[in-house]
C-alpha cells in the first residue's frame, strides 16, 4: 500500500517527474501524459457518480479502482507485474451487454445531455477516449500492455451505453439531427 506522509516534495519544480521505477522524465513525457489523462478520466466518473443510481455508482466505483491500477501500470515502463487483467475487460463488456438488452437500438448519434448524470457520464466517456489515444500513442513508440489498451477501448463504450441506461434507459437520449440548424 502506499502511505503518503508529505504532499509536495519539490521535485517537480524543474518540470520533470519521476516514473514508478524512479527514473526521471519530462511532465510532459508521452507515459506521463497517458496515465494523467487516465487520472482526469478517473475524476470525471467521480463526478458522474454524485448523480449516479446505487446501481451505476456500484460500477463506476469499481472502474475507478481499475483506472488507478491502469494507471499505476502505465507509469512502470514494461508489462511485469501488471494490475489491469483481462478478467477487468471481461466484466466491462458483461456490463455493457447487460445494460444495452434493456435499451432500444439506436437510429441516430446521441447528443451528450438528457440527464445530469448522463451529461456527465458522456463527458467522462469523452475524457476516456482522450486516455486511449494517450496510451495508443505511447504504444507506438514504449511498451504497453495490451491489456492496457483493450481497457481503455471498453471503458468508452460502457460509459456511453452506462450514460443511456441513467438516461431513463435511452427515454431521454438527445438525438443528433443532421443539418437541423442550416
Amino acid at each position: 500500500m502506499v502511505r503518503l506522509t508529505r504532499i509536495y516534495t519539490k521535485g517537480g519544480d524543474k518540470g520533470r517527474t519521476s516514473l514508478g521505477g524512479g527514473k526521471r522524465v519530462p511532465k510532459h513525457a508521452l507515459r506521463v501524459e497517458a496515465y494523467g489523462t487516465v487520472d482526469e478520466a478517473n475524476a470525471a466518473i467521480g463526478l458522474a457518480r454524485l448523480k449516479a443510481s446505487k446501481a451505476a455508482d456500484a460500477m463506476l466505483a469499481r472502474i475507478q479502482n481499475d483506472l488507478f491500477d491502469l494507471g499505476a501500470d502505465l507509469c512502470r515502463p514494461g508489462t511485469e507485474g501488471l494490475r489491469v487483467a483481462e478478467a477487468q475487460v471481461v466484466r466491462l463488456e458483461r456490463e455493457i451487454d447487460e445494460m444495452n438488452e434493456r435499451l432500444r437500438p439506436l437510429d441516430s448519434f446521441v447528443l451528450p445531455g438528457g440527464t445530469p448524470v448522463a451529461a456527465a457520464l458522456h463527458l467522462a466517456r469523452t475524457v476516456a477516449r482522450r486516455a486511449e489515444r494517450a496510451i495508443t500513442r505511447l504504444a507506438e513508440k514504449e511498451e504497453v500492455s495490451a491489456v492496457a489498451i483493450r481497457y481503455a477501448n471498453r471503458l468508452s463504450d460502457h460509459l456511453f451505453v452506462l450514460a443511456r441506461a441513467e438516461n431513463d434507459v435511452g427515454a431521454r437520449d438527445v438525438l443528433w439531427v443532421p443539418g437541423q440548424n442550416r
